[in-house]
């Protein structure tokens, strides 16, 4: 596997890293901060009853990982040189969970404004495709794990009981923006704060739209505080990431009183400190909705 050299990414520079693997013939991407090892092929316990996208469980250094069949997902072919496949250790979401591929080629350092959303001829809401990246005369597709995850495991997903335990709720009339690329996830979030009490929420489909809609109050004159209280925001987003849209805005004048909370998969102990570099003021792992509803209650109520 080729690696480009003197790869350093900085919090809000609105660059990632992705791992280029192959299914087939078709070129797939995964953000490297998700990748925890590459390994090859070893043998894989079936589990009975399992979905059908889990081809079973390895064990690795003392841990039982559940394996990814990409292709059966995807409704791909399976390898035709299965010996030469490749198994990609992932953690997110507060979970391991192992990949299988069939080849695994080099990173790539991109910008997010390389990202492009998927058209709409061929996107749908379900989709496992975020984004496309065009590169080298190639196209590679960037995966939608947690929704591919979410399939296997609907309680791995945002779980609205977990709402439930906070009590009753008022209703707030707080406006809070949030940017959120997944369709699915962008109605999960947008029911389960309404259910919070949160109901006067604006969308946006990636940082750079939430940023136009932010600045572009500044350049009416408004005062951001009258109009939005709390911007919640995920970090994996094409055009622009969460990192850089936070940075941009607590680096504006007129915007940085304003709460940002990042909402994303990618919070871990050894990522955490990249929300703290760029001035947010909390950070949750999905799926804890629960945790982020407390937040958003310490910041605006």
């Amino acid at each position: 596997m080729n690696q480009d050299k003197g790869i350093l990414l900085e919090s809000g520079t609105n660059e990632l890293e992705i791992v280029e693997f192959e299914i087939g013939n078709v070129l797939f991407g995964i953000n490297v901060v998700k990748v925890r090892e590459i390994i090859n092929p070893v043998s894989i316990t079936p589990v009975p009853n399992a979905h059908s996208y889990i081809e079973g469980i390895i064990e690795l250094r003392g841990e039982v990982l559940p394996v990814v069949d990409i292709a059966k997902a995807l409704k791909m072919e399976p390898s035709n040189t299965p010996e030469k496949d490749k198994l990609i250790v992932t953690e997110f979401n507060q979970q391991k969970i192992v990949f299988h591929t069939h080849a695994v080629t080099q990173i790539h350092r991109i910008s997010w404004k390389e990202i492009e959303k998927p058209s709409d001829l061929y996107q749908g809401l379900e989709t496992q495709i975020t984004g496309v990246v065009k590169l080298n005369g190639q196209m590679i597709l960037l995966l939608d794990l947690e929704k591919l995850i979410s399939d296997v495991n609907p309680d791995a997903g945002i779980n609205q009981s977990k709402i439930k335990k906070l009590g009753a709720r008022e209703r707030s009339n707080k406006k809070i923006v949030v940017a959120e690329d997944s369709p699915l996830l962008r109605r999960m979030i947008e029911d389960t704060l309404a259910q919070a009490g949160y109901e006067n929420t604006e969308f946006f489909e990636n940082g750079e739209e939430a940023w136009n809609y932010l600045s572009s109050m500044i350049d009416e004159g408004v005062e951001i505080s009258d109009q939005v209280q709390l911007l919640i925001t995920d970090i994996e987003m094409p055009q622009m990431d969460g990192h850089h849209l936070t940075k941009k805005v607590k680096e504006n004048p007129q915007l940085s009183i304003l709460p940002v909370i990042i909402f994303s998969s990618l919070i871990t102990e050894d990522l955490r400190h990249k929300g703290k570099m760029v001035g947010a003021e909390g950070q949750v792992s999905k799926p804890e909705i629960g945790e982020l509803v407390e937040l958003i209650d310490l910041y605006i109520l």
